[in-house]
């Protein structure tokens, strides 16, 4: 092919690219996997161009390129957990927290820096992080029907021809699929839309809260079942009163100790977390992500990985 329709195959498919990145995240969650799937998909896409005869849209055909592409990398692959979906909370939040466990493929957040405003809002709460890793619990070709049908609405004919299967085949595989979310999921509160300016104020009020390691503060924010886990500690908190006697007997929480930057990710108001070192630096330590219902957040995600500050345009020291 020539470079114009190189040229006409970049002006037409790329405004899908943000859209197929929050699909591939879906399946995957991790947005450095999805990445790399997107370009996967267009490299495919490219390859097979030349063959697209239109009787699908671009939108479904590009879909289709990413979903296949999902499944092939799934093959084989533990699911992507968070701390909860391992086991019970732990009862002893003063203690010394467990060596991080590094050979668990843990769970990712998605910034919302790397989709367009647009794609966030049509996601609905389908991006949201306790519904992803829900997902998760599910076989890689349940996940892909129940997300084609009940997130992109497709119809059962459309996901039976790319899996290769019967539509009849397909309504079963999303019965299982529904009844296994319902085992997993979490509250429908959690997956609550977000509420725009009143999850900024809360966001607000929570990093004042611990910039300044102001208890008080943190008390009126956070709900009586408020749950705290920090990926990659296997260790996670559940109720008020011990994640604010886990805070309370670290080190960094005094005030001056901690600066925060707001972020978003997975739709969800997430914060930036910068410690000081010895030498007055404030480097990166961990991006929180917050589940926040009625003006009080009830999950507090904390990804204990200087890593992820670059995909959400954050820098590693402050000055």
């Amino acid at each position: 092919m020539t470079g114009t329709d190189h040229e006409e195959f970049v002006r037409l498919t790329d405004p899908y690219r943000r859209e197929l990145l929050a699909h591939c995240y879906r399946m995957l969650g991790s947005a450095d996997e999805a990445e790399d799937l997107v370009q996967e998909t267009y490299l495919r896409a490219w390859r097979s161009y030349d063959g697209y005869e239109g009787r699908a849209s671009l939108r479904t055909w590009l879909h289709r390129i990413a979903t296949n592409t999902c499944l092939t990398a799934l093959e084989g692959r533990a699911r992507r957990p968070l701390p909860s979906g391992l086991g019970g909370p732990s009862e002893a939040p003063e203690e010394v927290l467990s060596a991080p466990v590094t050979d668990v493929p843990w769970l990712r957040p998605l910034p919302d820096a790397l989709l367009d405003p647009a794609t966030v809002v049509a996601a609905r709460g389908s991006l949201r992080l306790a519904l992803v890793a829900a997902l998760q619990h599910l076989p890689a070709r349940q996940r892909a029907v129940l997300i084609l049908r009940d997130v992109l609405a497709w119809r059962a004919s459309e996901v039976a021809t790319l899996l290769g299967t019967s539509p009849v085949a397909v309504k079963s595989t999303l019965q299982r699929a529904r009844a296994r979310l319902d085992e997993v999921a979490p509250d429908e509160d959690l997956l609550a839309e977000p509420e725009g300016a009143a999850d900024r104020e809360v966001l607000d009020r929570y990093m004042a809260a611990f910039e300044h390691a102001d208890m008080d503060a943190l008390i009126g924010l956070l709900q009586e079942g408020v749950e705290l886990e920090m990926p990659p500690n296997p260790e996670w908190f559940s109720g008020r009163k011990n994640v604010l006697r886990f805070l309370a007997s670290r080190a960094h929480h005094r005030a001056g100790i901690a600066r925060m930057l707001p972020t978003r990710a997975n739709g969800q108001p997430a914060v930036a977390m910068y410690l000081r070192d010895e030498d007055g630096v404030f480097r990166a330590h961990s991006v929180q992500v917050l589940t926040v219902r009625q003006g009080t957040v009830t999950r507090i995600t904390a990804f204990l990985d200087a890593g992820l500050f670059e995909g959400f345009g954050m820098p590693r020291v402050l000055s």
